[in-house]
């Protein structure tokens, strides 16, 4: 996206998005996308899987789960915001970005691609709703993929049950990775606004993705 490549301002379902921030977005977007990617199938060691399999679909899931999952995740903080009043923008973070592709080549992942940065006068409530609806929307999308993952078993699809079984994996971890309390992950600022309520969305979150990506497996296998 270097070397001149600009983009026009937009305006999507009555958001207003930049030139900038379009370009971020997909950044990030394909980024993680191939982090993913890279991260299920155990990092450089299995990049002969991705070969093996065309390139194409195995990117293709990891741009429609783990692409989908964050960019749902910075609209959402954006759509909070906005309807707090405030001027609200999403910016990438190359250098997160890179290390969230190394990371996974070496059969771990840490995504934090970039914020939603926004300015305006907010209560703490209101802050705490904003940083809160990223995750929330990743918890939603698990119910969104589940779906697909049935179906693909239903259908004898390993491409679909490998989108369902990921976008659900992913979505886990995303949710419970970014209400951690620490730095600027969402999760410091759910906390200082409320206690429970980060509790009650943090703890079902970890035990979520600790139970399904860490001890089910879920997304892992297949031929990507």
């Amino acid at each position: 996206m270097s070397g001149g490549t600009t983009f026009s301002g937009r305006r999507i379902a009555g958001l207003y998005f930049s030139g900038a921030e379009l370009r971020d977005l997909l950044v990030a977007w394909l980024a993680l996308g191939v982090a993913f990617t890279l991260f299920f199938v155990g990092g450089s060691a299995g990049i002969g899987r991705i070969l093996a399999a065309g390139v194409i679909p195995p990117l293709f899931v990891g741009l429609a789960t783990a692409g989908v999952a964050f960019l749902l995740h910075e609209v959402a903080h954006k759509v909070v915001a906005v309807h707090y009043d405030q001027v609200a923008e999403f910016r990438a973070d190359n250098s997160m970005l890179f290390l969230a592709v190394m990371s996974s080549l070496l059969g771990f992942i840490f995504a934090a691609p970039g914020a939603v940065h926004h300015r305006g006068r907010l209560t703490p409530r209101e802050h705490g709703h904003i940083a809160l609806a990223g995750p929330a929307v990743n918890l939603g999308l698990m119910a969104v993929f589940f779906p697909l993952f049935a179906l693909g078993g239903l259908l004898g699809s390993e491409l679909v049950t490998i989108l369902g079984a990921r976008g659900i994996a992913i979505n886990a971890f995303l949710a419970a990775f970014n209400l951690v309390p620490y730095g600027p992950l969402d999760g410091k600022t759910v906390l200082s606004w409320s206690k429970p309520v980060w509790a009650a969305v943090f703890v079902p979150s970890v035990l979520l993705a600790v139970g399904l990506v860490f001890v089910v497996g879920l997304g892992f296998g297949g031929p990507f």
